[in-house]
């Protein structure tokens, strides 16, 4: 006679089967989330970066002129390609697709007093979007106290505080 699993056995393996699938697959998911949260707080810091990197080497948002003395004003997507569905001094940061943040450049009336506001998406109410206004590294780079979140103060980083003229 061959010796074999008897079907208790086998019935006993597939539940414990069905156990481990139910833990692991919900906590894959959340990974995931974790992962594309933790590239969109990249992006946006990457994006600040650049921007204000621009606005240093510039004195202002302004492109260079090719031809002649007349600029114009450069596009978020001529100081980084961090950001997405970028049109002029605006863009934004995705989460799974979605728009969480909204980040704004704004060219001073003086010399010196240029920033990027950074905001909450005011159509969007998703989890993973609140959930990254919580970072700490959103919040320290707002200089939001613990607690808050930029949803709840919009965020403004002075660029230009140096006052020194091009």
């Amino acid at each position: 006679m061959r010796k074999g699993f008897t079907m208790i056995e086998l019935i006993f393996v597939i539940v414990i089967l069905g156990v481990l699938a139910s833990v692991a697959i919900p906590r894959l998911a959340a990974t995931r989330d974790d992962a594309e949260m933790a590239k969109a707080a990249t992006n946006l810091t990457t994006a600040v970066g650049d921007i204000a990197a621009y606005y240093t080497a510039q004195g202002d948002f302004k492109k260079k002129a090719s031809t002649g003395s007349t600029r114009t004003t450069a596009t978020l997507s001529d100081m980084t390609n961090a950001l997405d569905e970028v049109s002029s001094l605006t863009g934004y940061i995705k989460v799974k697709n979605v728009k969480c943040l909204k980040v704004t450049a704004t060219d001073g009336t003086t010399s010196g007093d240029a920033n990027i506001k950074i905001e909450k998406e005011s159509t969007n109410n998703d989890n993973a979007c609140t959930n990254l206004t919580k970072l700490s590294g959103i919040k320290n780079m707002c200089g939001v106290a613990n607690g808050a979140s930029v949803a709840t103060l919009p965020c403004t980083i002075n660029v230009g505080s140096s006052n020194v003229n091009f």
